[in-house]
């Protein structure tokens, strides 16, 4: 097991929580955004959602949630490795020995991260657009949503370094920014 570097401090739930809270700030004027520029391209878009409920969400996957995914694993996988609210509240993500995770480690991450929201607009577009799914599996996958962010939201108080189940998966765990030069960009060090 690798050794987390002793000036490296993983943070509280709630820190986590607020960085959240900034970065959805983020996504909801993205979202005003989206919603303005709808209203100009109403008369194309309006078919691609309630062709079926596959178009549905294939359509809602690209306008909504791969843009979100991106932020989050672009972000956090770059050299600050760290969202805007991350690097609000003074945090980064690094692997367990407070080093930069890289892409594909941010990219995975945020993917499973994301799993019980791209989950929730599968069962929505198969409520909204009747399909041959039967309800109890409707049901069953709502249960499911509401078992991973469940989990996700206590993970981080049951384990030492506060990480959530995607965290542990991917090795990583979100930690206070430190003086730490073998972890700071060149930037950083200057200022």
């Amino acid at each position: 097991m690798v050794q987390r570097d002793e000036n490296i401090k993983s943070v509280s739930v709630s820190t986590r929580i607020i960085a959240f809270l900034w970065d959805y700030m983020i996504i909801l004027g993205y979202l005003f955004l989206l919603f303005g520029v709808s209203f100009l391209i109403k008369p194309l878009l309006i078919p691609l959602f309630m062709a079926s409920p596959i178009s549905g969400e294939i359509t809602g996957f690209l306008l909504i949630t791969m843009p979100v995914y991106l932020y989050f694993s672009i972000s956090e996988g770059s050299k600050s490795h760290a969202t805007w609210g991350k690097q609000k509240m003074g945090i980064v993500v690094t692997d367990m020995a407070g080093q930069p995770i890289g892409l594909g480690n941010s990219l995975l991450r945020s993917a499973l991260k994301f799993i019980p929201w791209e989950l929730a607009h599968f069962t929505i577009w198969h409520i909204v657009i009747p399909t041959e799914y039967p309800d109890y599996l409707i049901y069953s996958l709502f249960a499911t949503v509401y078992g991973l962010v469940f989990i996700y939201l206590i993970s981080p108080i049951m384990n030492k370094n506060k990480q959530t189940l995607y965290d542990l998966i991917v090795g990583t765990v979100i930690l206070t920014r430190t003086k730490n030069p073998s972890f700071h960009s060149q930037r950083e060090l200057r200022n």
